[in-house]
């Protein structure tokens, strides 16, 4: 409840050393220690699930790494679960950017609780009486935010189809249909969790299936997919498979000024989009969608993903879904080149934010480096490294941040003019501080969330 009150500034809020009512603060105190030891409990129980990973490593499928960066606590948060719904041809995989007071609970909340309201909600689409039992509460449990029901229709037919067609198989509208289940009842969890205040904190979720050649994706905020796949000429190029949810979209923005939020960018960042409250200079939130952030739902912010779809084919290579400290310096083509000059499977994503670190530091060496989280999805079977005719993904990390001029000082102008430049993203921004101890001018990455608004406590979101 911390993100919205500060009790320093209120001497009447502190209290004397005198005993605490006796019921209701102990009945809290039980249910929410109760409620703790639950989540151990299932923290545990998924730890155990074979073919479930999320932490730094590889799979025989794919390679996950995260890292956090110099902003405090990492926020980043991501998932590949092998044989999803006890099917062997398929995987689930997800990358989440927690932002606001309790962004990392909120991201680590999602990637544990998502993929298992999908697989519930999966089941129950296809009919399978096992599921049905265990999973009928959750869905009696649906009621989401008005605004995200009131735009769920037309945002879902805003879906971005990459094939280009009217048709899709069964898989999809299926999944289609799972997906928007799910991610409304995991905003309903959020809003209703005893141990976690979303009120001002939220997270992006870049999430996908693959079922055999099949893929559907689902997200909402600003991480990204993208797909490295083969031309005409069997060079590898790089295929953005998801848009970047934010404010400056007309669709995004339309709907939340039609909810009385306000949208608009501050003078000393212009590039940069935020949501604000209707009479309040606050939270100026960088996204237009998300998990949490409750003091944006009924002003246009909305958790319903947007969902594509795309049938896999012997072209394509690899799948790389990543947070936005690996896009705001990075390329869609230098992610792809990367990832395929690793030297194995399993280094795949850590050599992609090593590389990520390396050029916020080439390219903004005065910057606060953001966290980042990558998950590689390779889509062939067998191989240690990707055998690629793209002249530049068979060098090293090093060495391609070195030829596109991350890496020399010949081809990146590193003085304060090009620092300003970010063209791909438009996420960092010139702040002064006060020159003492030799501090200078420095470049610092835009938050997320600028500003906490400020409530009474009775006032404060309904649980």
């Amino acid at each position: 409840m911390g993100s919205c009150l500060s009790t320093s500034d209120n001497p009447s809020r502190r209290r004397s050393p005198a005993p605490a009512p006796p019921s209701p603060r102990k009945k809290q105190r039980r249910s929410s220690s109760s409620s703790a030891r639950m989540e151990t409990e299932e923290e545990q129980r998924l730890r155990g699930i074979p073919g479930r990973t999320f932490l730094n490593g590889g799979t025989g499928a794919a390679s996950l790494f995260t890292q956090q960066g110099k902003k405090g606590t990492n926020q980043d948060a991501m998932i590949v679960w092998e044989n999803f719904c006890s099917r062997r041809d398929t995987v689930f995989c997800g990358v989440f950017d927690g932002h606001g007071p309790f962004g990392h609970m909120v991201s680590r909340r999602v990637r544990d609780s998502l993929p298992v309201k999908l697989s519930a909600q999966w089941e129950v689409n296809n009919g399978s009486e096992d599921c049905k039992t265990n999973s009928i509460r959750t869905v009696g449990s649906m009621n989401s935010e008005d605004s995200s029901s009131l735009y769920l229709e037309e945002e879902s037919r805003g879906s971005i189809d990459f094939e280009e067609t009217e048709k899709h198989p069964d898989t999809f509208m299926a999944l289609k249909q799972s997906f928007l289940k799910a991610f409304k009842v995991m905003d309903k969890e959020l809003r209703m969790h005893p141990n976690i205040d979303c009120f001002c904190s939220g997270t992006t979720a870049v999430t996908l299936v693959k079922q055999g050649q099949d893929l559907v994706i689902g997200n909402i905020g600003d991480s990204r997919a993208i797909l490295g796949t083969r031309d005409q000429d069997d060079s590898l190029i790089a295929v953005q498979l998801t848009v970047d949810l934010k404010p400056n979209l007309p669709r995004e923005a339309e709907r939340i000024r039609r909810c009385k939020g306000r949208v608009f960018a501050l003078h000393d960042e212009p590039e940069v989009a935020r949501v604000w409250l209707p009479n309040n200079d606050s939270p100026g939130l960088a996204m237009a969608r998300a998990f949490g952030d409750f003091c944006l739902k009924k002003f246009g912010l909305i958790s319903v993903p947007d969902i594509s779809y795309r049938h896999i084919t012997e072209r394509d290579e690899f799948i790389v879904l990543a947070t936005d400290g690996v896009w705001d310096v990075l390329s869609n083509e230098e992610v792809v080149a990367i990832v395929a000059s690793a030297p194995t499977r399993s280094y795949a994503a850590r050599s992609l934010v090593e590389s990520a670190v390396r050029s916020w530091r080439l390219k903004y060496p005065t910057s606060k480096i953001d966290d980042c989280a990558v998950v590689c999805l390779f889509l062939k079977s067998g191989g240690a490294s990707i055998n690629t005719t793209y002249s530049s993904a068979k060098m090293s990390g090093d060495e391609y941040l070195e030829l596109t001029g991350a890496g020399s000082d010949k081809k990146q102008d590193l003085s304060s003019s090009s620092v300003l430049t970010l063209p791909r993203s438009s996420t960092v921004r010139l702040s002064e501080i006060t020159q003492e101890d030799g501090e200078v001018e420095v470049v610092a990455r835009v938050d997320t969330l600028l500003t906490l608004p400020r409530f009474i406590a009775d006032t404060h979101i309904k649980r």
